[in-house]
């Protein structure tokens, strides 16, 4: 994952912390659940990168093995 898409999505879920935040101080059923929900579909973009990068990393670990 480059850094700029793990800042991207830390920056999502930490708006979404706020939001929940906000709604709690606030009592914003609303925005309670759309801070969860951002924090939610952040997460899984940060799963769906590393899945991703740990099949790029294991596809260059199996070319090398197969150069030598």
């Amino acid at each position: 994952m480059s850094t700029g898409d793990e800042a991207r999505h830390k920056g999502e879920e930490l708006k979404g912390q706020a939001k929940e935040a906000a709604g709690k101080a606030t009592g914003n059923e609303q925005w309670q659940a759309e801070g969860a929900y951002e924090q939610t579909k952040s997460k899984l973009k940060q799963a769906g990168e590393k899945v991703k990068e740990a099949f790029t990393d294991g596809d260059k670990e199996r070319k090398d093995r197969e150069d030598r």
